[in-house]
């Protein structure tokens, strides 16, 4: 199992208590000790969490954050994001920004994409992904 990082869905399947995302976060911690979400992600998950005005889930979001890793936007991760989307346009394949950055920050920061959106991601050229969803 490699270093990862989660992305927004996989996260909201483990908030839920999915029990195949569960198994493989709880092996995932026992390799690393931490599990990664980009920035992004605690936005998008703080975002959906605070519209629905889910206080139980809010909380255990947030302890789940404060014992895990948020990785920042840096300009590095930014710089390789706007080359990932260029390209993408490009082709006329875009996925989004806020994909593209999560994509991004995963590249530069060297970990495994966990997504259940595999298809979408696959459009990006040496990002490595897994689906924790699928066994």
């Amino acid at each position: 199992m490699k270093p990862s990082i989660l992305d927004t869905d996989i996260l909201s399947e483990f908030l839920r208590g999915n029990p195949a995302v569960v198994i493989k976060v709880d092996e995932h911690l026992k390799k690393h000790g931490v599990i990664s979400l980009s920035i992004i992600t605690y936005y998008e998950i703080m975002n959906g969490l605070l519209y629905k005005d889910a206080k139980k889930q809010l909380n255990r979001f947030n302890d789940f954050v404060k014992m895990n890793k948020v990785i920042p936007l840096t300009l590095r991760s930014a710089k390789k994001s706007a080359g990932l989307f260029a390209d993408l346009r490009k082709k006329g394949k875009e996925i989004g920004h806020t994909d593209t950055i999560i994509a991004g920050i995963a590249i530069t920061n060297k970990l495994q994409l966990i997504t259940n959106n595999t298809k979408h991601f696959d459009r990006i050229k040496g990002l490595d992904i897994a689906n924790w969803m699928k066994s």
